[in-house]
């Protein structure tokens, strides 16, 4: 491998070329096919259980999730214009032609069911937009006192009219999305449109995130950029880095293109990664040829470089190994975004460590190092070196001090840690003042919730959802889950059984319930098929009325109200099964509580494997067991400390934040093996273990803090993203690097000190 690298610093200029030229091509490939994916169902693993039942589900009871408008008038929508403009939407909806066949529920299209003296009548509440004022205060009168459209298709208060828009089979697009914001810019005033429910949010999160992410990378990298020209003082020096960063990241997203695979939100997080580890490369390969120069002034541009790739080159590979072994760790994962990310981080990061092989000896090759550097640093070499040797002793002389303040912040991460929570919300990704979140609070507020989960019953029975005692108890289970609190509204098979009931009965409250006998059911649900839209009724229920679906809407998409639904229809389930009937979940809300147990069980899994791939790799390279368990001591503390963080804060458990804690692996693992190696070879050449234990600290010591300086000043720069994600991310890389910089030189230090005597005989 050394003889690899160093032969290609004798033709620097044609390796510089060859690496230009294939970050150009990748860098073609990630422009001409970028396509960032933010449908949630193409996260999910399609042969997991529950969502190969869910899509099932969705076949058998036509589930979609759907686009909401909502028409707000200042007064009443009950009035002919609005009331006109209602029809105008939905025609011009359905003129679009990825909507062209999707079901659009209001007040216009929607079943009236009311008793006469025929017996049950199921009409539309109005089929043209009225003349006059009087038959638009009729039509209100009829939708005020139907209580399975009130409040659920017009709010309560009459200023709000929903119209429900059916995703069409090709799923949402952003050419979809853009049509539907035009048509809500065409049709206000003195209406206000709002637009909600999932798919927009989905589209919404899909423009902002690349966005603001395209506004704050510039920021990150600049001030990288500043803080690298400060630390290395040289352009040179500071443009190679840079191009080692961005080049394997290029490289990893040109592949990723190149292979078809669409971005996904959490493959923002692989830059992340690929700048903390490219930076610690190039960084300890600088700060070698920085000591060596010191030591030995008259060396050639050759020597310099072959030095730098002698000793840096074994302790880089194995950062770099041990690092891609962790990242590939995640590929185990049943979520997709997840599993190439681990992917392709692993394969940036193993160029990321190619790149700094071959292009930072090529750059001292060719450019040189610096003759004014190199003797303005050697003045400057007794107060580093000995600030270093003071530091390492005051470590050493106050280790009762050091272990009881990891201690204790252990144990208080630990109690952080019993607080993380986790999220898969979409709307979390943005400030509460945004429009987005603004609208949505709008439709929950006015209307039954704009997320939903679907509770599918089964039986083997047929006509089995004709019983009324069966029917009784999913009354009841409905009535108890509407009680919760983000629960807004339900739909469901007795919904509709007990209006035809009541309106049958000449709307007598005492009748408002489930018919008391099988035929009486079978009776109503044939008068539902023969006089309304039978599609309705499919909704609901199966052709055979062996299974049924109830429709339950949410005020909010977070987990916890998900996780509510789900455990209180789950209460019921033995008395379902007494009658042959099992409960199961279906739709995005149920999907999207799936997926967050995924992250959290893969991540907590590939972390605890990524640390005994830590452990063993080490143990394997530097032959000692004792000195993979000490290398592992900066990524458990800095993964405590990260989720401990998240717990106090109460930022949580994303795919995004979940995965940040991976960059614990990388940066801790390389910052623990270039620490103990130059420790090890100092006191193997020395045999002075004070002096072994200085110097280690104000060589590699110095490299470590550079690294972390570099890597958290461009990072705070994403707190002050709009943004809240960013925020999260640059807050949480920040503390990662700084956790794992400051367990590398306090409590790791300590523990290889004490590890000294077993290692100075090592061969």
């Amino acid at each position: 491998m050394r003889r690899f690298f160093t032969s290609l610093t004798k033709k620097p200029l044609l390796a510089v070329l060859v690496i230009l030229g294939i970050t150009v091509l990748a860098g073609i490939s990630v422009v001409s096919s970028f396509k960032m994916e933010t449908n949630l169902d193409e996260y999910m693993p399609k042969t997991h259980p529950a969502f190969v039942y869910s899509e099932e589900a969705n076949q058998r009871f036509m589930i979609k999730d759907a686009i909401l408008i909502a028409v707000e008038h200042p007064e009443s929508v009950y009035n002919p214009g609005t009331l006109g403009k209602l029809i105008a939407i939905e025609d011009a909806l359905h003129e679009n032609e990825g909507l062209s066949s999707s079901r659009i529920q209001s007040i216009h299209t929607g079943d009236n069911i009311i008793g006469t003296e025929d017996g049950l009548d199921i009409r539309r509440f109005y089929t043209d937009a009225p003349l006059t004022q009087e038959e638009a205060d009729e039509i209100g009168a009829t939708v005020s006192s139907n209580a399975m459209v009130a409040g659920r298709m017009v709010s309560k208060d009459s200023r709000t009219a929903l119209i429900a828009v059916e995703l069409p089979e090709s799923g949402f697009s952003n050419d979809l999305y853009n049509e539907i914001m035009r048509a809500a810019e065409r049709f206000a005033g003195p209406e206000t449109i709002h637009v909600a429910g999932r798919p927009i949010v989905e589209g919404t999160l899909a423009k902002l995130g690349p966005k603001d992410m395209s506004r704050t990378a510039p920021m990150v990298i600049l001030v990288i950029t500043i803080v690298l020209l400060l630390v290395l003082k040289q352009i040179s020096r500071t443009i190679i880095t840079l191009f080692v960063v961005l080049s394997s990241t290029v490289w990893a997203f040109g592949l990723m293109t190149a292979l078809g695979i669409p971005l996904y939100s959490v493959s923002i997080m692989i830059p992340v990664m690929l700048i903390a580890n490219g930076v610690a490369y190039a960084i300890h390969f600088y700060n070698q040829v920085d000591f060596f120069t010191r030591e030995n002034p008259g060396s050639s541009r050759s020597e310099i470089a072959g030095n730098a790739i002698f000793f840096i080159g074994k302790p880089a590979l194995f950062a770099a190994l041990t690092t891609v072994a962790g990242f590939l760790s995640l590929v185990t994962s049943q979520v997709y975004p997840v599993k190439y990310f681990g992917l392709f981080t692993a394969f940036g990061v193993a160029i990321s460590w190619l790149l700094t092989m071959v292009l930072v000896p090529s750059g001292i090759v060719l450019l040189g190092n610096g003759k004014a550097l190199i003797s303005k640093r050697r003045k400057n070499k007794k107060p580093a070196a000995l600030f270093g040797a003071r530091f390492a002793d005051a470590v050493s002389a106050h280790k009762g001090i050091v272990y009881g303040l990891t201690g204790l912040l252990m144990v208080l991460s630990l109690w952080g840690l019993s607080r993380v929570w986790i999220n898969t919300s979409f709307l979390e990704n943005f400030e509460k003042s945004s429009a987005i979140v603004q609208t949505d609070a709008f439709v929950n507020k006015n209307f039954g919730g704009t997320s939903s989960v679907n509770i599918i019953l089964d039986s083997d029975e047929y006509d089995a959802f004709k019983r009324p005692e069966v029917l009784a108890l999913m009354d009841e289970m409905q009535g108890s889950i509407m009680g919760l609190d983000k629960v807004g509204d339900s739909l469901s098979l007795t919904t509709y059984l007990k209006r035809m009931h009541f309106a049958m009965n000449a709307e007598d409250p005492a009748f408002d319930k489930i018919p008391e006998s099988s035929d009486m059911v079978a009776q109503y649900l044939l008068l539902y098929e023969m006089s309304g839209d039978p599609d309705n009724l499919w909704k609901v229920v199966d052709s055979d009325f062996k299974g049924a679906n109830m429709v339950v809407q949410l005020k909010s998409d977070d987990s916890r109200s998900i996780e509510g639904v789900i455990a209180r229809a789950k209460e019921f389930s033995d008395d379902f099964a007494e009658k042959g009937i099992t409960i199961n979940f279906a739709g995005s809300g149920y999907k999207s509580l799936v997926f967050s147990n995924l992250i959290l069980t893969g991540q907590i899994s590939s972390l605890g494997l990524s640390v005994l791939i830590v452990f063993v790799l080490v143990s394997f390279m530097l032959r000692s067991f004792i000195l993979g368990g000490i290398a592992t001591i900066p990524v458990l503390i800095t993964i405590m400390i990260n989720f401990g963080l998240m717990g106090v804060l109460n930022i949580p458990l994303t795919i995004s934040t979940a995965l940040i804690s991976s960059i614990a692996v990388g940066i801790g693992v390389d910052y623990a093996i270039h620490f103990i190696t130059h420790y090890r070879e100092r006191l193997k050449e020395k045999g002075d273990e004070p002096e072994a234990a200085r110097f280690s600290m104000s060589h590699t010591g110095r490299a470590v803090l550079q690294n972390a300086a570099i890597v958290i000043s461009g990072f705070m720069v994403m707190v002050f993203s709009v943004f809240p994600p960013n925020r999260q991310i640059g807050l949480l890389v920040s503390l990662n690097m700084l956790s794992a910089f400051i367990a590398t030189i306090s409590v790791m230090f300590l523990v290889l000190r004490k590890s000294s005597s077993l290692l100075k005989d090592r061969k």
